[in-house]
This record gives C-alpha cells, sequence and structure tokens, in this order.
C-alpha cells in the first residue's frame, strides 16, 4: 500500500532548520523512523492519529507512554479547560495542589508527602539531590540495563552522549544489574559508606522482578543507610493505579512518577517519606535541601489533568482495560508470526500493558536494519509505532487493523531474511539509537 508522506517530509525539514534533531524528544526524532516516512502529526482522537498528508494510523506508544485514556480524551480536556479559565498560575499555592497533594497521598499510600513537576527528570534530579544531602554521600548507582532516568549530568555523564557533562560528575554515578543483588553488592563493597541511593524502575517492558529482588533491594538499603529510589514514570498508573511499588508490596524510600498522571498534559510527582522529604520543607532543623521549586509546576492545568485521569482510574480499571487489550494483540501477533514459521526472527515481549517487538536477523541477532523494515511495512498498512505498548482507547477495529497491518508485513520481512537482508526492500536508511555520540554521516534534510 502506498502512502504519500510529502508534506510531513517538507515540514520535517523545516523543524531540523530550526530545532536541534528536528524534535523535541530523542526518541520522537526522525532517525527513529523510516527514512522519509517520519510523519508530523495534525491530531489525535482516542488511539488513531492524522498526519500533514492526511494519512490515519492505529498509534503505539502514545506519546512516549504517557497517554493511557486516550487523546483528546473529554473529561480529560474539560477538566483542564475549566481550571485554567480560572487562572493558570499566581503567586500564592491554589486549592488544586492542595486537591491534588491530598489525592496522590492516597493513592499511593507508602509515601508521606508529595511535590509536583513537569516532567521526569525533575523529580528524578530532586531525588538524587535529597539522597545526597540526607546520607552526605556522593555517588548515585543506576540500573543500567534500564535505557533512561534523567536528562540531567548525573544520568546524561552514564550514557553514550555524554558531552558537556564534567568528567568528575560522571564518575558519582556507578552502575548495578537488575535482578542481581550481587551486582549491587559489589557496588556497595568497592565504593564503602559513599552510595546515596539507587535508583531503578521496579519492573520494566524487558525484565519482571524475580522473587526476592526487591525485597533484597530494601533489606541492603537498610543495611547500608542508602536511599532506594522507585522510577515509577512509566509503571505508575500503567503497572497499577498505586504503582509497581504497590503490585510488588515493596515501599522505596523516594519515588517518582510522570507520563500517565495527566493522560498526555505535563505533571510530574516527587513522593516519599516524611522524614525525607521535610528536609525541603520548613519544618526541619537540619540544613535545607532546595528540592523542587519551579514556576510552571503547580499550574492548575496539569494538576486538573492528574485529577481528572484519577477519576477515570477510580471510576473504571483501567490497567485491567489495557492488560487485556494487550494480551488479546500479543496472541493475534504471535499467532501471525508463527503461521508463517517467523518466531525465531520476530518476537513480541514484555507485560501485555507495554509490549514491545523484537525483529531479528537470519541468525537470530537484533537488528536495526530489520527493525526498520518492519516499521516500514507497518506504517504503509495503517500502524505508528516502535512498540505495541497499549492504551485503554485502543478498540478492538484498532487491533483488527493491527493484526492485518502485520499479516502484510511478515512476508516481506520473510522475503529479507532468504535474501540475509534487507537491500531492495528498504527504502532508506536503518533506524539508529536515539542516545549516540555521533550523528548518523548521511546528511539529514
Amino acid at each position: 500500500m502506498s502512502r504519500d508522506f510529502s508534506a510531513s517530509a517538507r515540514a520535517q525539514a523545516r523543524l531540523h532548520e530550526l530545532v536541534p534533531g528536528g524534535a523535541h524528544t530523542y526518541a520522537r526524532g526522525s532517525d527513529q523512523y523510516p527514512e522519509h516516512m517520519a510523519p508530523v502529526i495534525v491530531r489525535g482522537a482516542g488511539a488513531r492519529v492524522e498526519d500533514l498528508d492526511g494519512n490515519t494510523f492505529v498509534e503505539y506508544g502514545m506519546g512516549l507512554r504517557s497517554v493511557t485514556l486516550g487523546h483528546g480524551y473529554a473529561p480529560v480536556v474539560e477538566a483542564v479547560r475549566d481550571a485554567i479559565g480560572d487562572g493558570v498560575s499566581f503567586t500564592r499555592p491554589s486549592v488544586w495542589e492542595l486537591r491534588a497533594a491530598e489525592r496522590f497521598l492516597a493513592q499511593v499510600p507508602g509515601a508521606d508527602m508529595v511535590k509536583f513537576a513537569k516532567n521526569g527528570s525533575d523529580v528524578t534530579t530532586a531525588a538524587v539531590r535529597l539522597a545526597r544531602a540526607a546520607t552526605g554521600r556522593p555517588l548515585v548507582a543506576i540500573c543500567r540495563s534500564q535505557p533512561f532516568f534523567s536528562t540531567d549530568d548525573w544520568f546524561i555523564g552514564s550514557t553514550a552522549m555524554p558531552g558537556g557533562v564534567p568528567a568528575e560528575h560522571r564518575a558519582c554515578t556507578v552502575g548495578f544489574d537488575y535482578n542481581d543483588l550481587d551486582s549491587l553488592r559489589t557496588v556497595l563493597d568497592a565504593h564503602p559508606g559513599q552510595v546515596a541511593c539507587v535508583i531503578l524502575e521496579a519492573a520494566s517492558s524487558t525484565a519482571e522482578p524475580e522473587p526476592g529482588f526487591l525485597a533484597g533491594l530494601r533489606r541492603l538499603a537498610d543495611q547500608d543507610g542508602f536511599v532506594l529510589v522507585f522510577d515509577e514514570i512509566i509503571c505508575g498508573m500503567r503497572w497499577s493505579r498505586h504503582g509497581a511499588q504497590h503490585v510488588y508490596g515493596v515501599r522505596p524510600d523516594l519515588s517518582c512518577w510522570g507520563k500517565a498522571l495527566g493522560n498526555g498534559f505535563p505533571i510530574a510527582a516527587l513522593a516519599g517519606r516524611r522524614e525525607l522529604m521535610e528536609r525541603g520543607g520548613l519544618r526541619t532543623d537540619d540544613s535545607r535541601v532546595f528540592l523542587v521549586s519551579t514556576t510552571h509546576g503547580p499550574e492548575t492545568g496539569g494538576l486538573a489533568a492528574y485529577l481528572a485521569v484519577d477519576d477515570e482510574y477510580e471510576r473504571r480499571d483501567v490497567v485491567a482495560e489495557m492488560t487485556a487489550l494487550g494480551q488479546r494483540l500479543a496472541e493475534a501477533v504471535r499467532g501471525e508470526v508463527a503461521a508463517v514459521g517467523l518466531d525465531d526472527h520476530v518476537r513480541v515481549l514484555g507485560p501485555p500493558v507495554s509490549l514491545l517487538f523484537a525483529t531479528l536477523d537470519r541468525d537470530c541477532r537484533p537488528s536495526q536494519a530489520f527493525r526498520t523494515l518492519f516499521l516500514q511495512e507497518l506504517l504503509r498498512h495503517g500502524v505508528l509505532g516502535q512498540s505495541f505498548v497499549i492504551s485503554a482507547a485502543h478498540t478492538d477495529a484498532d487491533l483488527d487493523l493491527t493484526v492485518e497491518a502485520v499479516r502484510r508485513a511478515l512476508p516481506v520481512y520473510a522475503q529479507a531474511l532468504e535474501r540475509g537482508g534487507v537491500e531492495g526492500l528498504l527504502e532508506g536508511r536503518p533506524v539508529a539509537p536515539a542516545l549516540r555520540e555521533h550523528a548518523a554521516p548521511r546528511r539529514i534534510s
């Protein structure tokens, strides 16, 4: 099926002239999509989007996992419209801050206090700073098998794009492996009394915690004195309304929330134990910590969006809906893959609420070229997504279209496997890792 992307291509070229990378998030960059097939979106409704050329797609990923109720979800949009009609930002706290804090702390019973912000990096960096102040220690231990924690120096210095981060800052971040308590013990032994905090996602699209792993982290934190931080930015409101900490029954000292809190509206939260959080307040005898202090963190629109989202989660079991839809999609796609004998090369991975697909070459190795070919064929048949991460807005019709798109993509994939590569089938260059030191040698236009 042929689709015209010419208007999107012109807009993308102009974006590259005006915006570094042509997008405001690396994961949204045109280098993450097949060449000349990177739609520029005009509007969305439910789980479908329309681009500048009038193409419509079933979307997955849904705003980098931030949209669980669907694009333009009326109850949330109306709540935001009503709130901002009475003002957005004031010189004193608004009643929305009290309402949102009371609701959030009821939603996350393990937390005593909360501070709202606008994005995940605000709150993960605040957690790191708070942990360092509380412990008097310099080092941050990150789970190195998980992809992203912050745009700030303490994390970016550990990535393939460390430019601009001083070497001494990079040395303050150390790594351990998920589901491997011994790897963390090795870090603690190598840096006795120096690790301020351990930060990780309790679970992810690629790995669930093995029995005893999270409880073991809790014991190590209590023994060693580091602060245990759960990154709930993806898991919170997707694994459970109460977060992955609730699912697995382990209470962190601090937790960081974002994405689905506002169904795409910008809001994030840092929550945790009172004795830690109060160090950023006025009821402490310790030296105060500059925790989170932002002009736009408590603007009324984001807080109203959160409250409207939580209303929906209280009214209906959104997580159960996403789970059922994800299970149906995973089973259907796996069935199509099995029917043509490509089980070893196209795989659907992860929990139903956060499905990924793996694309492997003839030798069963992960392949960016084969991934790009798969993305290309999905786009041609009406599916936009770097994953199969679902929302509660996806309908049976959306899933049926997706399964049909996969069915049509697989014969092309099989041809590439028979040829030993994508040459002659892939139009343009393969996608590249979003975080990499050097831009692609081919000029982006």
